[in-house]
């Protein structure tokens, strides 16, 4: 099997020659090392060497203020948005908003114009053709809704004032859509699978109500998935924590797997996921990075890997726990982690 081969196997839970391995996006303060231990000068070659069956295409953006899809909005009003160090939690320009019409001052980005379909090829064009290209789109709507507000009145809004949250909810979500309009119409046939996702769990539970996810996270999900699906891909669908009982929506909304399984959260072991969910939808992750990772020798690291493999024959893509590798993880882990995982038994 080739990569682009092993990943529809893997993501449709049928036999495979060994499970598809995923390095995910490594932190940009992260990336050195891993140069240095791969002897490779750039994330490109880096892809290439590490041995992963996918490469990863962020959705190019550039406007006045920001030069990352993720983040679109300049909801602080600050004329540059700050991509790495952002919050959910600092008041958002619609704090104070009670009213429809009080949205009316914000000036909502148009993709169009800071979406250039030349550079979408390019970027998928460099992609080595025996590798699952996969767009890295997020389309965190709901969480770009909490940062519009400032997430303490963005949830307390969700009760007692729902219909300003679904209007702003509403307005990213038809923003996201277009501009994954223009990269899917840019790239058809060249692209295998997008990313797309909101982190809806904390380290113990849901971070808001199973309805309330079903309410402000799973209609946006539907659309979402529902696009991607009209240009033949399929969706890997994100959220950190624990999101076990929202599984069964995300699901039914469509997606094709779930990422990532946060291994120390509750419920999100993996032979639970499996016992739960093995026969309605793929995963992606498991390898803990919150302790194995960072604190793990390589032995251990591969033991998890093995240990995976053994629980899911099909059906997982094995990759860290947290779609970006921090500083803190030793590279040799990391080399660990993909050795195992490409072993042929």
């Amino acid at each position: 099997m080739d990569s682009i081969e092993r990943f529809y196997a893997t993501i449709e839970r049928k036999a495979v020659d060994r499970p598809a391995a995923w390095l995910g996006l490594p932190h940009s303060r992260a990336q050195q090392g891993l140069f240095d231990h791969y002897r490779v000068k750039d994330l490109h070659e880096l892809k290439l060497a590490v041995g992963d069956d996918f490469y990863a295409v962020d959705l190019p953006y550039h406007s006045d203020y920001s030069d990352a899809i993720y983040a679109a909005f300049d909801w602080y009003l600050d004329g540059k948005v700050d991509a790495l160090n952002r919050t959910l939690t600092a008041d958002g320009c619609f704090k104070e908003c009670e009213e429809i019409e009080d949205l009316a001052f914000f000036k909502w980005p148009d993709p169009v114009k800071y979406v250039d379909p030349e550079e979408c090829r390019a970027l998928v064009d460099r992609a080595p053709k025996d590798k699952t290209v996969l767009g890295v789109f997020w389309s965190a709507h709901f969480q770009d809704t909490c940062a519009a507000f400032g997430m303490e009145t963005a949830m307390m809004d969700m009760i007692v004032n729902p219909e300003i949250v679904d209007a702003v909810n509403n307005k990213i979500i038809d923003f996201y859509l277009k501009a994954n309009e223009i990269f899917y119409n840019a790239t058809k046939g060249k692209i295998h699978a997008v990313l797309i996702g909101n982190d809806v769990g904390s380290q113990r539970c849901l971070m808001l109500s199973p309805d309330l996810v079903r309410r402000y996270v799973i209609p946006g999900c539907r659309l979402l998935v529902e696009q991607a699906h009209s240009y033949g891909l399929k969706v890997i669908y994100h959220s950190c924590g624990s999101i076990v009982e929202a599984i069964p929506d995300f699901i039914d909304a469509g997606v094709d797997a779930i990422h990532p399984i946060q291994a120390r959260a509750e419920g999100m072991d993996a032979r639970n996921l499996r016992n739960l969910f093995a026969e309605k939808v793929s995963f992606c992750g498991g390898v803990d990075t919150q302790e194995l990772l960072v604190n793990g020798s390589p032995e251990e690291v591969a033991a998890k890997v093995r240990e995976l493999r053994e629980i899911f024959p099909t059906g997982l893509i094995i990759s860290p726990s947290h779609e970006a590798i921090q500083p803190d993880v030793p590279p040799v882990n990391v080399r660990a982690l993909f050795t195992e995982a490409t072993r042929m038994y």
